[in-house]
């Protein structure tokens, strides 16, 4: 089992910046990706970013030169540093891990982004 526990949500105003955190712990040998997902809504969960262990990091178009994932291996951590935020930004983001034995997809409980003035 894997237990992601993410921090760094909040309210931020438009063209401002936020950066989220996601802990794993547990069985994270097995772990090949992480990333943060988001859902608007009444609108489906969208990939933001992702970090495989091995290979390059991919980015959603919408989010491609303002956001960043990073890594702390030592950490076990994963960061999404979001920068010239929009309020179509606005949404419960996810972390996301995923084992690379079993294929299982493991979830953050979520934590709300909101761009607004």
């Amino acid at each position: 089992q894997v237990q992601l526990v993410e921090s760094g949500g909040g309210l931020v105003q438009p063209r401002g910046s936020l950066r989220l955190s996601c802990a794993a712990s547990g069985s994270i040998f097995d772990i090949v990706c992480m990333g943060w997902y988001r859902q608007a809504p009444g609108k489906q969960r969208e990939l933001v970013a992702a970090f495989p262990r091995e290979g390059n990091t991919t980015y959603a178009v919408s989010v491609k030169g303002r956001f960043t994932i990073s890594r702390d291996n030592a950490k076990n951590t994963v960061y999404l540093q979001m920068n010239s935020l929009k309020p179509e930004d606005t949404a419960v983001y996810y972390c996301h891990a995923v084992d690379g034995w079993s294929s299982y997809d493991y979830w953050g409980q979520g934590t709300q982004v909101t761009v607004s003035s």
